[in-house]
């Protein structure tokens, strides 16, 4: 059996248990579930954090898309130390004033049902997967969910890989705005629209087709060639940095780049780690911070790590992408 077969049955056997709990809020499962819905409907009294209050699935998507990286826990609560999938959608609605269930089966009682499988989901909808329900997690849009997914993984963007068991929508009726895409945040993010680099730019048509082919700004890689190498692919750093977007052996091998020193497979390994970075922090700044310094830095000190070398790079390459707008 493996891990995930594993993290899959303690998922079950945890909802089971929470089926067998004492109810005490209602005398029959019918009226508890009743009671679940009432609770959880945005038009009842007490579940918006103000009266009248309107959310919109551009609110729940920015407002999830603050945990990405927050490690799992099986059975977390606290985004400090960490949140299973149910505390994830439960700490998401909280911060917008909704009071939703612990628990993933209570979370797929929810609010209201969406008939019609995924192609009626909208951003913000819970989905439900299993029966019992292992799994939650929040809808949006293009196919896409933000999950908490097992033990060794943190918060993260992913596709939504099975048919849901249930589709419950906690937002009230007319609060839809259309897909929201997955590289969408409150803030908009600096320079992550593939486009065109200066003309004379070193290795443009790399920047240029590796932007469009992971969806960022090539004004974007090209910056952070010049800054990593002066745009020479040969160098090596200190450190150990190779090439022309000055990648770690180990992050090169994980990427799938055989040779950092070739720009083609540098460029496109580092438009696929600019574009996760991106999707994980949510802006141009930290994505940087995490580039030059590592995720586990950024996410230890909640933004961009107080390192002169990083504060200085971030610095210095948005200064470039403010020349180049």
């Amino acid at each position: 059996m493996s891990i995930t077969d594993v993290t899959s049955r303690i998922g079950q056997i945890q909802s089971q248990l929470a089926l067998l709990a004492p109810r005490t809020t209602a005398n029959t499962s019918a009226a508890f579930a009743t009671s679940l819905r009432t609770a959880a409907t945005p038009s009842s009294p007490g579940t918006l954090g103000a009266a009248g209050t309107s959310t919109s699935a551009e609110a729940v998507v920015a407002a999830a898309k603050k945990y990405l990286g927050v490690p799992y826990v099986w059975g977390g609560t606290d985004p400090a130390k960490g949140l299973d999938c149910s505390g994830l959608v439960q700490q998401v609605y909280e911060d917008l004033g909704y009071d939703l269930p612990r628990v993933s089966y209570q979370q797929a009682e929810a609010g209201r049902p969406v008939s019609g499988g995924l192609a009626n989901a909208q951003p913000g909808d819970i989905l439900a997967f299993g029966s019992p329900v292992h799994h939650v997690g929040i809808y949006i849009g293009d196919n896409q969910m933000i999950e908490a997914p097992r033990p060794g993984l943190d918060v993260r963007i992913g596709p939504v890989y099975e048919t849901p068991s249930a589709i419950r929508r906690i937002l009230p009726e007319g609060s839809a705005v259309g897909p929201v895409s997955p590289t969408d945040s409150a803030a908009p993010l600096a320079a992550t629209v593939a486009g065109r680099v200066s003309p004379g730019t070193p290795y443009a048509s790399l920047f240029e087709a590796a932007g469009q082919r992971y969806g960022i700004s090539a004004e974007l890689l090209s910056a952070v060639a010049r800054q990593e190498s002066g745009f020479d692919p040969r160098a090596t750093s200190p450190a150990g940095a190779q090439g022309l977007m000055q990648l770690m052996p180990g992050t090169a091998a994980g990427l799938g780049v055989k040779n950092p020193y070739d720009p083609t497979q540098a460029v496109d390994g580092a438009a696929r780690l600019l574009s996760t970075l991106l999707d994980r922090f949510g802006s141009t700044p930290l994505a940087l911070a995490a580039y030059n310094a590592g995720p586990g830095a950024v996410l230890r000190y909640g933004g961009i790590p107080p390192y002169p070398e990083t504060t200085n790079y971030v610095r210095s390459v948005m200064s470039m992408l403010g020349d180049a707008a």
